[in-house]
C-alpha cells in the first residue's frame, strides 16, 4: 500500500478521458490508496514520473498532506493568431511576466461599451520554482527540440483505445473564419456542417520537418465558469490580452 505521504506533486484532471491520458505518462504504477477521507469519493491513481511521486485524480481533496505543487493538465479550445500559429495538438503552457499569474479568468471583470475588457481582479503567478522550471525547459527545447511525438507515441502503448486518444490528422484542423457558426443543437462535425467552401476557412501552410510539431507555446490561458463557444469573443481575447487557450 503506497504511503500518502510521499506524494509532492498532484496532477489534476477535470475529464475521465484526461484522467487515463494522464496514468499513460506514468513511469511507474503504485497501488492506490486503500482508504482515503470519509468525505472524499475521488478516484486516484498514484505512481513516479522521473523522481518525482505523483497522485493523479479528479479534484483531489485532502488525503494527500505533503503536496507541494499541483498541476492543472487537460484539453483546452486554442486562439490561434497572427502571432500565434496554434495547431490541433499543439501545447500551451501556462506562462506570464509582470508579477501576474499565467491564467486569465475572464469572468472576473467587466465590460464596458466601446472599450476592452477590464480585469478587476487578478490570479497570483505560479511559485518561483516553477517559473524558474518553465524558463529552464524552455530553454532546453529551444536548444535541443523536444521528444513530444516519441514521448505519446511510447504513452499510446500503454492504452488499449489508442485510436481514441491518437492526435487526429493534420487535414482534420480546419480554422474557420469567426462569423461562420456551427450549429449547437448539430452532432456533425465541422467539415460537414460548415462545408469545405475555401472563403470560410483560414489558408495555413503546412509545418514542414524544420517546424515543432507539436509545437509548444508559452502564455496566458483563459478560464472562467463557462465554456466560450463563439469565436468573436476568442478572437477579441486573444488580441486584446494575448490569449492562447481556453481551458475547457
Amino acid at each position: 500500500m503506497a504511503n500518502p505521504q510521499d506524494y509532492t506533486v498532484g496532477w489534476i484532471c477535470a475529464l475521465t478521458t484526461e484522467f487515463v491520458a494522464a496514468q499513460a505518462f506514468l513511469d511507474e504504477e503504485h497501488e492506490g490508496p486503500r482508504e482515503v477521507a470519509q468525505n472524499d469519493n475521488n478516484n486516484y491513481a498514484l505512481g513516479r514520473i522521473g523522481s518525482h511521486n505523483i497522485v493523479i485524480a479528479v479534484l483531489p481533496d485532502g488525503d494527500f498532506p505533503n503536496i507541494r505543487i499541483g498541476f492543472l493538465v487537460g484539453i483546452g479550445g486554442g486562439a490561434p493568431s497572427p502571432n500565434h500559429d496554434i495547431r490541433l495538438g499543439d501545447i500551451v503552457v501556462s506562462s506570464r511576466d509582470g508579477g501576474k499569474g499565467g491564467v486569465f479568468q475572464y469572468d472576473f471583470g467587466k465590460t464596458i461599451q466601446n472599450q476592452s475588457f477590464q480585469e478587476t481582479q487578478v490570479l497570483d503567478q505560479p511559485p518561483t520554482v516553477l517559473r524558474t522550471a518553465v524558463s529552464a525547459l524552455k530553454a532546453k527545447y529551444e536548444l535541443r527540440g523536444h521528444r513530444l511525438n516519441e514521448d505519446v507515441d511510447m504513452a499510446l502503448q500503454n492504452i488499449k483505445k489508442r485510436k481514441k486518444y491518437s492526435r487526429p490528422p493534420a487535414s482534420s484542423d480546419r480554422l474557420y473564419q469567426s462569423d461562420i457558426t456551427h450549429p449547437s443543437n448539430s452532432s456533425e462535425s465541422c467539415s460537414v456542417v460548415c462545408g469545405d467552401n475555401s472563403f470560410h476557412i483560414l489558408a495555413r501552410a503546412e509545418r514542414d520537418k524544420e517546424d515543432d510539431n507539436p509545437a509548444i507555446h508559452y502564455g496566458l490561458i483563459a478560464s472562467a465558469n463557462q465554456l466560450i463557444k463563439d469565436a468573436l469573443m476568442r478572437d477579441k481575447l486573444a488580441a486584446e490580452k494575448g490569449v492562447l487557450c481556453f481551458e475547457m
